[in-house]
């Protein structure tokens, strides 16, 4: 394979916005630290499983936005692989196919190295089929989510609730509902990269007939819902140091909160959606930050 045909599947795999699904492994995995035995291999199956479901994610969005005729030359976002004529729709397909493939067999191996009752393997082989479902259908078919603005709920669902709280337990084989607090504050910091997308791509959106949830609420009740997921996301990490009491270590999350506050100020000064171009960058860096030293804290 030519460094040219590499690059083109490397870019449409968006590997930007990869970390943040890493990130989600990392922090239920290290949480179940204290509850039972640390298993790298499950680690590392859960980790693969992640990245083949956001890459299934942004290559199904790259063909479903495609065909529906979002993907004009008015969107602001970076350009994609069938958008600039790099990759057919018809081969784009037979790569998402491959790659659910592919996702499925890592994901079986994961839910059967970690689970011994057929329950359990039952139940997480439903969660992965569901999770290979919302990847493909947030953009492709008839009736896309992506298009109903319900895409908030599902990055909250399966980059907090699933990614962490899901990863807690193949580590650990227990439920705790204090795993909520961390886990939705990560998903809120994935909501934000996607709350930031939407505003960035608001009047293209709004043209095309994708009703994101910024779409409908408009510009400045979106500006505002982002100080908001900004907020809850660092409240809900807080409420979780209280009830870990875990020392000072558990508080090293705040650091990046100087990051943060001057991140949702220039969201909430930018002027245009083309003002907003830089500030994905920013809040993927934010949001890693603060998983990261979240991590770091409960390692600590």
């Amino acid at each position: 394979m030519s460094s040219s045909i590499f690059k083109i599947w490397l870019d449409a795999a968006r590997p930007k916005t990869l970390p943040l699904a890493i990130a989600s492994i990392f922090c239920g995995s290290v949480l179940a630290i204290n509850h039972s035995d640390f298993s790298y291999h499950l680690m590392i199956f859960a980790i693969i499983t992640a990245l083949l479901l956001q890459i299934l994610s942004n290559l199904a969005n790259d063909y479903g936005d495609a065909i529906k005729g979002t993907d004009s030359d008015a969107r602001l976002g970076p350009k994609r692989a069938i958008q600039q004529g790099l990759v057919t729709p018809k081969l784009m397909k037979k790569v998402i196919v491959f790659n659910a493939i592919l996702t499925i067999f890592v994901g079986l191996l994961l839910v059967l190295s970690a689970f011994n009752k057929m329950t359990e393997i039952m139940i997480f082989i439903a969660l992965g089929g569901l999770s290979i479902l919302a990847s493909i259908c947030y953009t492709v078919g008839n009736k896309p989510y992506g298009y109903r603005g319900l895409g908030d709920l599902s990055v909250l669902i399966f980059f907090g609730w699933l990614g962490v709280g899901g990863s807690f337990y193949l580590q650990s084989g227990v439920f705790n509902l204090e795993i909520f607090f961390p886990a939705t504050a990560c998903g809120l910091l994935a909501v934000c990269v996607l709350n930031i997308n939407n505003l960035r791509d608001i009047d293209n959106d709004r043209a095309c007939g994708k009703m994101t949830l910024i779409v409908r609420i408009g510009p400045k009740w979106g500006r505002i819902y982002h100080q908001a997921l900004l907020f809850f996301s660092y409240l809900f990490f807080s409420v979780f140091a209280l009830l870990c009491d875990g020392g000072i270590y558990s508080w090293l999350f705040v650091l990046s909160i100087p990051f943060g506050i001057k991140h949702g100020k220039a969201v909430w000064q930018s002027s245009s959606p083309e003002s907003l171009r830089p500030m994905m960058a920013d809040i993927i860096k934010v949001a890693l930050l603060t998983n990261i030293l979240f991590i770091a804290g409960i390692l600590l």
